[in-house]
């Protein structure tokens, strides 16, 4: 039985960073699927329009971590033309199959300047940008490895960060085991959307994780479909 009163650290398949090919491809198609169907993209441009609000420019640099196929990079960009805002992006992720894919799935659609970055990586502080985005990422890492990772958020972003992540909840992981189960191609996908619940967050987690980074200026909202919209501002 899984205990939802904590973070699991069990390992996902696609924490190989090696990962790659027609099994990769397959889950990032029906992530992205899962990810519009389920209402997640919201999360993140609501967060953006939050940031912009508070701090208004003429125009924005945006890098979004672990950026997997550039979905939420396309969709931000179409968000961004839609409401007039001037967006240069950048997609960061340590995979560098993923980076090549992603660079061919939205070549010519969206101008994005993608990089094959380590996140504790000296490389990742080098160039500075106004607001980090970062999309079902966060659940990756362990506790203590999210303070040193908010930790280089902070030194490289200017204005701020969005994190849309998910919420740990018994009825999120048994829909999403059992929508996989029906509806998915990929094994991967089968076996890591549930284990991604179970290595999500409560509030209280990650109240208890921005306390330990030194982090005091955020914002904590709940979306549907269990989602946790956390912006942090500077």
């Amino acid at each position: 039985m899984n205990d939802f009163s904590r973070r699991s650290r069990q390992k996902e398949l696609m924490d190989d960073l090696n990962c790659s090919g027609i099994e990769l491809a397959q889950t990032l198609r029906e992530l992205k699927t899962i990810n519009r169907w389920l209402g997640g993209n919201k999360v993140t441009t609501d967060g953006l329009a939050k940031l912009f609000k508070q701090y208004p420019q003429s125009a924005y640099q945006v890098a979004d971590i672990g950026c997997g196929g550039g979905d939420m990079i396309q969709v931000m960009h179409d968000w961004a033309k839609k409401n007039q805002i001037n967006i240069d992006f950048s997609g960061i992720d340590a995979n560098r199959n993923i980076i090549e894919m992603a660079s061919v799935r939205l070549n010519e659609k969206t101008p994005v300047r993608w990089l094959v970055q380590n996140v504790f990586s000296e490389e990742f502080l080098t160039e500075k940008v106004d607001v980090l985005t970062c999309t079902l990422f966060t659940h990756h890492f362990t506790d203590g490895e999210l303070v040193d990772l908010l930790t280089a958020f902070r030194q490289k972003a200017r204005l701020g960060i969005v994190i849309n992540d998910l919420h740990r909840h018994p009825l999120a992981y048994q829909s999403i085991k059992w929508l996989t189960r029906l509806f998915s191609h990929s094994k991967m996908v089968q076996h890591d959307a549930p284990v991604s619940v179970l290595r999500s967050f409560s509030k209280q987690d990650w109240e208890r994780i921005l306390t330990q980074a030194s982090i005091d200026s955020y914002s904590i909202r709940w979306f549907w479909a269990f989602r946790w919209q956390l912006v942090i501002t500077f």
